[in-house]
């Protein structure tokens, strides 16, 4: 249950009740569904409807937007035609919530349902975008992510209890990738891209339709963006010890172009590729070597054993080396 105030106080008010179409008075009972980083979701029955729906409270912005929770909604608003994104319903910016429509599944098993994953990508990428969209476009997407893993890796750089063969390894990291053509022009058409696509957010229905949740910062970019960071070593780590092999990453986009069936140009898709899925390599440890001094920290609200446990893994010097030399130094994808 939900005990902090002026929250508690809200999820009974009229407003939030009325909101749900719900009389003033009615009684919610939330129970926790799981907390990342930057957000807390809860689960809760509508007592008319009988519908499962989601409670999520933002807590923080990678993106550092003042108004997160109203980006998020957005976003889920634009998605919605897809079939494969949670219904939103209202969002309250105030209280930094949005209440979202419950979804089935387990989270995607990267040896069983690389295919759903596809269908899944292809249709949340083919949904033209909005006029007037409010999503993020960067005029140079990988420039972006670079620029970005530099930022969080200074937080670990500026840290007095930094592991100075990590620091090493990931300057080593830093220069390599940094000689990449990161800020060449993209002929891809631009889509919705989600950004984060580690495979706990996917929800897998055995039989039915398959989903993607976590919506937290999703840009205007090109697919090969997506692609390049489910298939990179440092996403598909993060839940399990899972790392694809170069025949398993070119079957996966086989299988995405054949779930595209024409409904968007994919061209340039295998040419993009490459380039994105090593500047994800670098996205996933300088994320990592901030996420664990901001764990090290006293006082942290927010803690998750099992992030924390994976972190360290990330951070281990044998899995540097590993990425360094197998994943940044070898074009595995030719």
């Amino acid at each position: 249950m939900i005990h902090r105030e002026p929250l508690k106080s809200y999820l009974k008010s009229r407003d939030f009740l009325s909101a749900l179409e719900l009389p003033e008075g009615t009684a919610l009972s939330f129970e926790l569904l799981g907390q990342g980083e930057y957000n807390i979701n809860y689960v809760f029955c509508h007592p008319v409807t009988g519908e499962k729906l989601v409670l999520r409270i933002n807590t923080g912005s990678q993106m550092h937007l003042d108004d997160q929770i109203r980006y998020e909604f957005a976003a889920l608003q634009y998605l919605q035609s897809s079939g494969r994104t949670p219904k939103p319903l209202f969002c309250s910016p105030e209280h930094r919530l949005l209440v979202m429509q419950w979804l089935p599944g387990k989270p995607l098993d990267y040896r069983t349902d690389m295919d759903t994953a596809a269908a899944i990508l292809a249709d949340i990428h083919c949904i033209p975008i909005p006029t007037n969209c409010r999503l993020i476009r960067p005029a140079a997407p990988a420039q972006a992510i670079y620029e970005e893993c530099l930022e969080m890796v200074q937080h670990y750089f500026d840290w007095e209890e930094a592991d100075p063969q990590v620091s090493g390894l990931l300057r080593e990291l830093i220069c390599e990738i940094g000689k990449l053509p990161l800020e060449e022009p993209s002929d891809a058409p631009a889509c919705m891209v989600n950004t984060e696509l580690n495979s706990g957010n996917f929800l897998i229905c055995p039989g039915g339709p398959g989903y993607l949740v976590d919506w937290e910062k999703p840009l205007i970019s090109e697919a090969a963006q997506d692609l390049g960071h489910f298939l990179s070593p440092s996403a598909t780590f993060w839940k399990t010890d899972v790392i694809l092999t170069p025949a398993e990453v070119k079957d996966f986009i086989r299988k995405y172009i054949a779930a595209v069936d024409g409904r968007m140009d994919c061209s340039a898709l295998t040419r993009r590729l490459p380039l994105y899925f090593t500047v994800n390599c670098l996205r996933g440890v300088t994320w990592c070597a901030m996420a664990y001094r901001e764990y090290c920290q006293p006082g942290r609200s927010l803690r998750n054993e099992d992030t924390f446990r994976k972190l360290k893994a990330y951070l281990d010097p044998a899995y540097l080396i590993n990425i360094l030399e197998n994943y940044v130094r070898k074009d595995l994808l030719a």
